[in-house]
């Protein structure tokens, strides 16, 4: 299948856990519900000041208009598999609805209707609404985008992704993305709730209260989402941003250690934790964060495999080939991994591994269109392993 802008067809949704959540909630569920004041011009703001603040509206809600639109973009009477295609095209033609990418435009699934503008998220609102208006399985899904290192090897970015799982009665699966990720580009996915989904909306609007020096509002709206999703460990992270932006440098490090108490692995958590320890002057214990961050980053196949393609980008092929083998055995079902390990072993003109890791890399994908590509590489590969096994003939002789 032919991939179009926005929607993959999948044929096994990936489903590799995100967050190692505790095995019960109470703990952050407590910890939300007793959350240190803000203390901001002499005063203090409380969980009942950040609770005060004006009711957000139901994401979801559809008004009459967004009823009319699904009714004839995806009529009941169409197919799933129909209804959802139109549904899409409807969405983000331009002779329709038109939407267009802003990775500033917050709002509900209303809100994205009537301005024709979304981020991933707001983008995601919308779409989840129309396709269920529709009769279609839709969710949230969130994607942690592959992490990137400087040349030091420090991690210099995370970055987190939330798209669309439609699922057809069959079985079959597609994602619907106003801003899609390259597959190789995608670390890891798991579907969200509406709950969570809702804790996240309340996560952006904090952080563009924070960036415009706002800090009660970004403080109220972190206290808002906890309150819905104590087990995502990035809202506690922001939330010890927060606090150490006004210098409640005590409670920045017990939010960082909530973060993780629910995910031991948050690497945003143990980054923040080395630069409050640094502000406060507790070396030690930055020291250990420092080399707990090192630790982990070398057991991080991604981590090798960003080496892998440092050193292909060198035409070093001999150490991206080990580089990649290190990533493959702290990862060894990766199906961007495999093809690129491929990749590697084809410049090595290794053919046989070349075609053997390209054909394990099929197996494991789930995207048709990389399937397809994985493919086309593979023939390729075969052509050259043929080519190159010929034998040469002279001028003026005759093959035969």
């Amino acid at each position: 299948m032919v991939k179009l802008p926005w929607l993959r067809a999948v044929t096994a949704l990936v489903c590799s856990v995100l967050l190692s959540a505790c095995s019960t909630l109470d703990g952050p569920r407590a910890a939300a519900s007793q959350l240190p004041p803000l203390w901001q011009d002499g005063g203090a703001i409380t969980l009942t000041d950040a609770f005060a603040r004006p009711t957000r509206p139901d994401l979801l809600a559809l008004t009459p208009e967004m009823k009319a639109f699904v009714a004839r973009y995806a009529p009941a009477d169409a197919g799933a598999r129909q209804r959802l295609l139109s549904l899409h095209e409807a969405v983000k033609g331009q002779g329709a609805l038109g939407v267009v990418y802003d990775p500033v435009a917050d709002g509900t699934a209303a809100d994205v209707f009537r301005a024709g503008a979304a981020n991933c998220l707001s983008f995601a609102h919308l779409f989840v609404a129309l396709a269920r208006e529709a009769g279609l399985d839709a969710r949230y899904q969130w994607l942690e985008v592959r992490p990137q290192w400087t040349r030091m090897g420090e991690r210099v970015s995370v970055r987190l992704h939330v798209n669309v799982m439609v699922r057809m009665p069959a079985g079959e699966q597609f994602m619907v993305d106003i801003d899609p990720l390259q597959s190789r580009d995608v670390a890891a996915s798991r579907l969200l709730s509406d709950v969570d989904a809702a804790a996240l909306d309340h996560n952006n609007i904090a952080m563009g209260a924070l960036a415009e020096g706002d800090i009660k509002a970004a403080w109220s709206e972190l206290a808002r989402a906890l309150r819905l999703s104590p087990g995502l460990s990035q809202l506690w992270v922001n939330l010890g941003v927060v606090y150490r932006h006004v210098g409640q440098l005590d409670e920045a490090e017990w939010s960082l250690l909530q973060a993780l108490a629910v995910d031991s692995g948050d690497r945003s958590a143990m980054n923040n934790l080395v630069v409050l320890y640094g502000q406060m002057g507790r070396d030690g214990e930055r020291d250990f964060w420092v080399e707990r961050i090192e630790r982990h980053r070398d057991r991080n196949p991604w981590y090798h495999a960003w080496l892998g393609d440092r050193a292909a980008e060198e035409n070093d092929w001999s150490a991206a080939r080990e580089h990649y083998r290190v990533a493959l055995k702290l990862n060894p079902d990766d199906s961007a991994m495999l093809y690129a390990s491929g990749i590697i072993h084809f410049r090595l003109r290794q053919y046989a591994a070349a075609e053997r890791l390209i054909e394990q890399a099929i197996a494991a994908a789930s995207l048709r269109s990389d399937i397809q590509g994985y493919r086309t590489q593979l023939e390729l590969v075969r052509q050259r392993q043929l080519a190159d096994t010929q034998p040469s003939v002279g001028p003026g002789s005759t093959r035969i």
